[in-house]
């Protein structure tokens, strides 16, 4: 047997319901540094080292932040010779 549930909630009737704690202040603090840091940024390697500062989850999170910025700038991870 097969059944479907579907719910019609916003964002934070769902996080209420599942019990989730509101992150919304500690988020705002966290893309307001974020944002402050980025300004002096001139460079791709002070980027870099920037994310590693910065990056919630070390090495994993560089890696994805840096497929991003790659993706971004529309280099899109392709390697030379490609």
């Amino acid at each position: 047997m097969k059944m479907n549930v579907e719910f019609d909630c916003t964002p934070e009737e769902a996080r209420r319901f599942l019990g989730l704690p509101d992150v919304t202040k500690a988020n705002e603090v966290y893309v307001e540094t974020i944002a402050k840091a980025m300004q002096g940024v001139g460079s791709v390697d002070q980027l870099q080292e920037l994310a590693k500062q910065v990056a919630p989850m070390g090495q994993i999170g560089l890696k994805l932040f840096q497929q991003f910025m790659e993706s971004s700038a529309g280099l899109g991870g392709k390697k030379s010779g490609e």
